[in-house]
């Protein structure tokens, strides 16, 4: 069984016998520790292993292997995380626009507020990717229906005579 699998499984485990919350206070504590160090020191890549990252945070290697699950749409070069493991070389190579662009899209503002941003981008650029995350889920409508088009139903009538009276 892989890594990736047993993080899967704890977390079901986890929160079935903990509750959902104990589990989001014990990842969180764990992810913003290590987020504070790698946007402290972002302006160089991250070589560790999923095993030294649960040791030099304190954690379990499943919790690890969570964090690295998290990052891993951000990085310049993802993983398949079902390959790795606990010794495996990892590089953390982020892109930092993705990365927060991605913390905005889980709503993790205890992330995407941290204050190691500030020595990132700018809170002009910051607003910028925060207005590009929110155009990305506004859904517009780009086929207006004329009143005497078919109507969208599928009825065969003209939609001022259906659906749009």
């Amino acid at each position: 069984m892989s890594l990736y699998t047993n993080w899967t499984d704890m977390v079901v485990e986890y929160v079935k016998t903990k509750g959902e919350n104990a589990f989001w206070a014990e990842y969180s504590k764990l992810e913003t520790a290590i987020y504070k160090d790698l946007l402290a020191n972002h302006k160089e890549s991250k070589k560790t292993t999923i095993g030294d990252l649960a040791i030099d945070y304190d954690s379990t290697i499943e919790f690890a292997m969570g964090f690295v699950d998290g990052i891993n749409d951000s990085l310049k070069n993802p993983y398949d995380l079902e390959t790795l493991e606990a010794d495996t070389e990892i590089i953390l190579d982020i892109d930092l626009e993705t990365l927060y662009f991605n913390m905005l899209d889980a709503k993790a503002e205890y992330l995407y507020t941290l204050p190691q941003w500030d020595g990132i981008f700018s809170a002009e650029k910051r607003e910028e990717i925060k207005k590009s995350y929110k155009d990305s889920k506004t859904v517009r409508n780009t086929e207006k229906i004329g009143r005497n088009d078919a109507c969208p139903c599928g009825s065969g009538k003209k939609y001022k005579k259906c659906c749009g009276k």
